[in-house]
């Protein structure tokens, strides 16, 4: 039947994602949430709540949205507050010392805030790997 699936996943009810938690698709098990946005634009970033780092960091980089960090959101490992980083493919632990909104939109820009500034931090795996494997 036409629309029954989506990326790995079957749908037997139009009204799947309202009802249930939508978790289904081979991409969303790996990760520990549902892609919401892909299905409700109320999800999409709220440019009046976005921070002044990522401001400062979408000026700098001369892009006229998020871009790729749209689809960064804040999630949860081991229920712990988290954000997933595709680069070293597992989960950066949000401090504890973070004191987080209730505001799904706000936590979504302090996740995005923080996986920039690990991804430039001298502590990404990356710096090391970069550093094993140079060739100049």
């Amino acid at each position: 039947m036409a629309g029954t699936s989506y990326k790995g996943a079957e749908i037997g009810d139009v009204d799947h994602f309202l009802k249930g938690g939508g978790i289904d698709s081979e991409r969303e098990q790996v990760i520990g949430q549902h892609i919401g946005y892909r299905y409700d634009v109320n999800l999409l970033p709220d440019y009046n709540r976005i921070t002044d780092f990522l401001k400062g960091y979408i000026e700098f980089m001369g892009w006229e949205d998020l871009n790729w960090l749209e689809d960064v959101h804040m999630g949860y490992d081991d229920g712990k507050p988290a954000v997933f980083d595709r680069n070293i493919n597992g989960w950066v632990a949000i401090p504890e010392s973070y004191d987080l909104p209730d505001n799904q939109q706000d936590r979504d820009m302090i996740a995005r805030e923080l996986l920039i500034k690990f991804q430039m931090s001298p502590d990404h795996p990356m710096v090391v790997l970069n550093k094993a494997y140079r060739k100049f």
